[in-house]
This record gives C-alpha cells, structure tokens and sequence, in this order.
C-alpha cells in the first residue's frame, strides 16, 4: 500500500513539475554589414518566436542591448563607476554606442514599443500570442559600435560584434526576466537556430558562432593558417578592401551569437575526438603568438575533453577561441 502511494505521489509530482517548467524557441535570420569608416552595423532580422508557455501573451519584452552605451545614466554606465572605472563615465560621444532604425512587425503587422529602460522595452503585439501558436517578428536596425569599454565594441578596426542585436527576454515558470546590460554578469536568453550572414570588406578574419557554409572562406581560412605555421604573416596594419564578401553562418540550439573581425588575425586549426567517436573542428585567431596562444589549439582539445567527460558531451561540431581587445570578467570574451 505505501509503495502504491508513493509512486502515484511521484506521478503527480512529476506531472505538476513538467506542467510548471517549458522553454520558448527562439529563431533567427539575421543579415548584418559592417561599415568600418563609420563604425556601424546595418542589420536586419527575422525571429520566429514559439510561445510554448501555457500562457496567452499581450507583449514580449526586448532587449535592445547596444542601448547601453549611448548615456552616462544606464544601468551599464553606473555599475561602471559603483565599480571604480571612470572610462566610459568621461567617454567622447563618438566612442559611445547606440542601437536604432527599429520598425518592428509582427506577422507583417506594425508593434509599438514600449521602453522601460534605454535598453529594455516592451514590444506589444497587434494580437495575443497563445499558447503553442509561432509569430514571425521583423525589423531593420542599426547599431553604432562603441569604443571597447565593455563586451560589444571596437578598437580601432578590431571588432568584438556581442550582445548587439534585438533579442527576446526568457519567458519561464517565474515570468519575465528583463534584464539591463551590465559589464560584469551573465546574459539569460532562449535557445534556438541561428542563421546569420555577415557582409564586410574582404580582408577581415572572422571567428562566429556556429558552422560555415562557405567553401572559399574555409579555403581562405585554411590558407592563413597554413601561412601561420610558416610565419609568413606580417600581423601589419592592412587597408579595407573595397571588395567584400557575405559569410553565412549556421548553429542550431544556442542562446547567443556573437562574431570577432580584424584583418591582422592569424589562424590556427585542428580538431579533437571526443569519447563518442565525433569530432570537434578547433579554430583559434590571434594577433601574436606570445604567452598562451602559440598553444591554444592544444589547450583547447585539453579543455574540451577533460569537461566532455566529466560534465557532459561538448554538444557542437565548432569550437573557437578569439584574441579580443578586452579581458572581459577574466577574459572570457
């Protein structure tokens, strides 16, 4: 009789867990520019948003990140100084960062927004989006990169592209979870697909999230790392050429996006063999081979198989490891 009660106090239990927990999908196709005199992004994006909650919705909250940059009163620029750093405090305004040209449509239906904060705001929905049912939500915007004060930014014409486009708020058991940008902390997004093609002058180097679908890039890529282990590359200053080419890269189930550009970065490839038989591609770009990196790629593979058999498979078929301009949070970015 008390096994009986116990397993149907599980079964119920277990059902009112499942009942409480879901996870939005989130998916995007993002087509971005970069232009390197002026600093900026012009972008525009599709997100096919999946409402899996049990929950009719009236508004999704967005952030608008790159917001951050673009007062000295955001919740960013204030951490900044209650943390010691007065740099962005006395920043130029033309080493500040903004993100704008927004004209939102859900189902091809015009949405208003409603800002709570310069890099949080409301986007309302022409109509409710019930539970199960999928909106397609677009819009063009533009971003103008800030100098690296933080994650998203630039130095001179060295780009670390993060945190840089509209993205929904998680929406879970506990509700909404809008946050503002804050320079130490971590980001709370919904997983899905990423489709994102990048288009900028064609001697940049570019390491993104996900696999790329372009065999003459890979051959490019290829080449500067076989130049890398012959010390061919001079790592000097290089003009933009006028020409450009568009990369498009493709990851299911991931939470963010993020892509590194600079047009002195040297390359290094490998690849390592999990427990399981797969193999993980290796790519490493960096501007010199003092300290840590002339053994990235080694210390990658290390990493990657130590934590796939300790915590859990490495679930992804690319692995990159960028020399940013910043050390943020210890250098992770």
């Amino acid at each position: 009789m008390l096994k009986k009660y116990l397993t149907l106090l599980l079964f119920i239990s277990g059902n009112t867990l499942s009942a409480q927990h879901w996870q939005q999908e989130v998916n995007y196709d993002i087509r971005v520019s970069l232009d390197d005199e002026k600093h900026l992004l012009h972008a525009y994006q599709e997100i096919q948003y999946t409402n899996n909650s049990p929950d009719e919705l009236e508004f999704i909250y967005m952030h608008l990140w790159p917001n951050a940059y673009s007062s000295k009163k955001t919740a960013f620029a204030k951490a900044k100084l209650l943390d010691g750093s007065s740099e962005f405090f006395f920043a130029k305004s033309e080493d500040m960062g903004y993100i704008d040209s927004l004209n939102f449509l859900v189902n091809d239906q015009k949405a208003s927004l409603e800002f709570e904060q310069p890099d949080v705001a409301k986007l309302m929905l022409p109509e409710k989006l019930k539970s199960g049912q999928t909106i397609k939500i677009t819009t063009p915007f533009r971003v103008k990169l800030p100098y690296t004060f933080s994650r998203l930014g630039h130095v001179d014409k060295q780009y670390q592209i993060t945190q840089w486009y509209p993205k929904p708020a998680v929406y879970d058991h506990k509700g909404w979870h809008p946050m503002p940008y804050l320079d130490m902390g971590e980001f709370f997004s919904e997983f899905g697909r990423y489709e994102v093609s990048i288009t900028l002058p064609a001697n940049y180097v570019v390491g993104a999230t996900g696999i790329l679908q372009n065999e003459e890039e890979i051959k490019f890529m290829e080449d500067l790392a076989s130049e890398a282990k012959e010390n061919k590359q001079s790592g000097d200053h290089l003009e933009s050429l006028t020409k450009t080419k568009t990369l498009t890269y493709i990851q299911e189930n991931v939470h963010d996006f993020a892509w590194f550009a600079d047009k002195t970065y040297q390359v290094g490839l490998g690849e390592v063999k999990l427990q399981s038989g797969r193999i993980v591609k290796l790519k490493v770009l960096y501007n010199n081979k003092e300290d840590l990196y002339a053994d990235a790629l080694e210390y990658m593979a290390d990493g990657i198989k130590f934590y796939s058999e300790k915590v859990g498979e490495y679930p992804y078929d690319v692995a990159t490891v960028v020399q940013g301009a910043l050390g943020a949070g210890g250098g992770m970015e």
